[in-house]
């Protein structure tokens, strides 16, 4: 599975040309099989107010992924946009695939307090995994890479590649690096990890980057081996040895 990473940093609140760069990364990557946008591409990290800049019910969002979809026959992680839904706003992933249909979305569920996400956005309370070419992805939003009881659930769930989009500031970027690749190893899975910022990357299941690019606007693309993940689960079953007898 050939993946490509559409790095680039928005700006903040200019809706317009965000999706027209999104739209122009997403052609250039357009033979890939799965091409991923960073974190709240739309509208940069984060307009206020907030509901200002807020896609209503996704609708751009989802119209702008299905069409790109279906005309270049790519699925597509959504990165993340401003959703509102039901009175309330979302930091939301949409995934189309490559027939245009929007097949899956995903609520950030745990939000970056230290920027104040809790008073402006709600938090998703359901796990998101989706099919796209018979490979099970996981879906998750930056901060979430954090938590790795959060992860271990969509691995638990199936999940063989686990998809990022992110706005994770680089001055934290030695933890970000060690939080991919221990997600990788302790999940066997594949992680793709979309930074606006810069230094996106993917991690093979033994915790090695296969591809790497530095900050600037990028298409970072890397080929996915996932026999290399059933051989590696082969010789050694992280889920299946766990002990889950033991008291709590």
């Amino acid at each position: 599975m050939k993946v490509s990473i559409a790095q680039f940093k928005s700006k903040l609140g200019a809706l317009d040309e965000n999706f027209s760069t999104a739209a122009r990364l997403i052609e250039t990557a357009r033979n890939s099989d799965v091409i991923i946008l960073p974190e709240l591409w739309s509208t940069g990290y984060y307009p206020t107010p907030a509901e200002n800049f807020a896609d209503i019910d996704g609708r751009r969002t989802k119209t702008f992924l299905s069409t790109a979809a279906k005309n270049f026959s790519v699925n597509i992680i959504g990165g993340s946009t401003l959703v509102s839904d039901g009175g309330k706003i979302f930091n939301r992933c949409h995934v189309a695939n490559r027939r245009g249909e929007i097949v899956a979305a995903y609520d950030k569920t745990h939000l970056f307090s230290f920027a104040g996400e809790e008073k402006i956005f709600s938090a998703g309370d359901k796990l998101s995994t989706v099919e796209l070419d018979g490979v099970t992805c996981g879906l998750a939003i930056c901060y979430d890479l954090r938590f790795p009881e959060f992860v271990r659930k969509l691995a638990v769930n199936g999940a063989e590649i686990l998809f990022v989009p992110a706005a994770w500031s680089l001055k934290r970027l030695t933890p970000r690096r060690i939080l991919t690749k221990a997600r990788a190893i302790e999940n066997q899975m594949f992680v793709v990890f979309a930074n606006s910022a810069g230094f996106s990357e993917v991690v093979n299941p033994l915790g090695e980057v296969v591809a790497e690019v530095d900050t600037g606007e990028k298409i970072l693309s890397a080929e996915i081996n996932l026999s290399q993940r059933a051989e590696i689960i082969a010789t050694m079953n992280l889920l299946a040895d766990r002990n889950l007898h033991v008291d709590k």
